[in-house]
């Protein structure tokens, strides 16, 4: 429920934190994942821009760079700095989603970049179990209190759940049953 007070909206929703044991050593988790989910293709999407290529051209590009329907927008590999203050956990982030399917909710509320792309981060835990943890989809976009952008918010749900499948890793019941 929003509560509007001097210009400001407050809006309360529950986030939920799936974790999820990989089952496999992290580095091969990371390769896998990295390998299914490649970076953005920097060149192509700028040149797109450049040349106001039109959304057709886009949804082509976006394809053929996301196998998976997912691509890495930034990564930040905290171990090596994290490390500095005597840490040893063995910890990545990124930021993974497809701008086509965040546009068809950016069309209804600019505000869902907030969490398009979505957060994952992949990490070793203290008894070196690799895991990957990420908030369910369809609660953050549920927030916004939109029944357009809640059904792609449970798309996405979905389509982390066939990443997880495909990448050998447990699929947590909650991405299914949306």
């Amino acid at each position: 429920m929003s509560m509007p007070s001097n210009n400001v909206t407050d809006v309360a929703y529950e986030a939920h934190r799936l974790t999820v044991d990989t089952g496999v050593p992290f580095e091969e988790f990371r390769q896998r994942y990295e390998a299914a989910v490649p970076a953005l293709d920097q060149p192509v999407f700028e040149r797109l821009i450049r040349e106001d290529a039109d959304w057709p051209a886009v949804l082509r590009a976006t394809e053929r760079n996301a196998p998976h329907g997912f691509i890495i927008y930034w990564s930040f590999d905290n171990t090596a700095l994290l490390r500095l203050s005597g840490d040893r956990w063995r910890s990545v982030q990124y930021l993974m989603g497809n701008h086509t399917i965040a546009q068809r909710m950016f069309h209804h509320n600019p505000a869902v970049m907030e969490y398009a792309p979505l957060r994952t981060t992949l990490y070793e835990d203290a008894g070196g179990v690799t895991r990957f943890a990420i908030d369910q989809p369809s609660r953050q976009f549920g927030g916004f209190d939109d029944p357009a952008i809640a059904a792609v918010g449970v798309e996405l749900d979905h389509k982390v759940a066939d990443l997880l499948e495909f990448l050998d890793a447990p699929v947590p019941q909650q991405l299914r049953s949306g």
